[in-house]
């Protein structure tokens, strides 16, 4: 297949499930990949997976010394590149009475200033005619108890793909969202170590999806390369892949 030859692409967060399903369709498409992460499992367990065609850097998508030294990295691999997947992102489920300062600072510099500061920095590498795509989550449009800060984490990359559209536009670049629901991804026995707690929480979430079952990684990745490349009169929007839960 060579539906991506010669696409040069940076995804955030795409040492493992979205992201790095996401680079393997890219990559069987004769794309150029390069991904970050943070721990040092993930990123070796992604370089296996990908291969030696793929690059992988070790960068905290919360730290901004990072962030800059991820943008002098890329403009060295690919000078200019035509898609950025804006991918990382966690969520630490908290009830009201338990948020601290420290999980609300970790959830808005995770998922929204990093998010934010990334497009910043690596936008002017970015060709004209090409990409950014933000991950959101169905918790922005929905009151999803315990998720207070990270639902509003990630209603603040909503409005990014929007403003950021508009910023872009002279540059023929479009930013848009892909808003995933409950998806297979491991993110889920993260959030929670408990076991019998995680299949609990995954039986009830697979009960208030209207196609009763959790999405997968690959349906999200199919969802981001729609958004990317073959929506080209299409900027500004969030695409929900969530088995119709927000929408039905």
């Amino acid at each position: 297949m060579d539906q991506y030859q010669n696409k040069k692409v940076v995804i955030i967060g795409g040492t493992s499930g979205m992201g790095l399903a996401t680079a393997k369709k890219l990559m069987d498409g004769g794309a150029r990949v390069l991904v970050t992460g943070r721990s040092k499992g993930g990123l070796e367990s992604a370089g296996k997976e990908l291969g030696a065609g793929a690059i992988v850097v070790s960068s905290d998508a919360r730290s901004l010394p990072d962030i800059d030294a991820l943008a002098s990295r890329v403009k060295t691999e690919f000078d200019t590149f035509d898609l950025l997947f804006v991918n990382a992102g966690f969520s630490i489920p908290t009830p009201l009475e338990g948020v601290t300062e420290a999980i609300y600072d970790e959830m808005f510099n995770l998922n929204a200033k990093g998010p934010f500061f990334t497009v910043q920095k690596l936008a002017p590498l970015i060709n004209r005619g090409g990409a950014v795509v933000f991950t959101t989550s169905i918790a922005n449009v929905k009151g999803l108890p315990g998720q207070a800060t990270y639902g509003a984490a990630k209603a603040a990359l909503r409005s990014y793909a929007r403003v950021l559209a508009a910023e872009l536009l002279p540059r023929e670049i479009r930013v848009n969202a892909v808003s995933p629901g409950p998806i297979d991804t491991g993110i889920l026995d993260k959030a929670i170590p408990d076991k019998d707690a995680a299949a609990k929480m995954r039986v009830h979430a697979s009960a208030m999806v209207p196609m009763k079952r959790f999405g997968t990684s690959e349906e999200i990745a199919k969802a981001v390369l729609f958004l990317a490349f073959d929506a080209t009169f299409t900027t500004g929007a969030e695409l929900p892949v969530d088995g119709g839960w927000s929408q039905i």
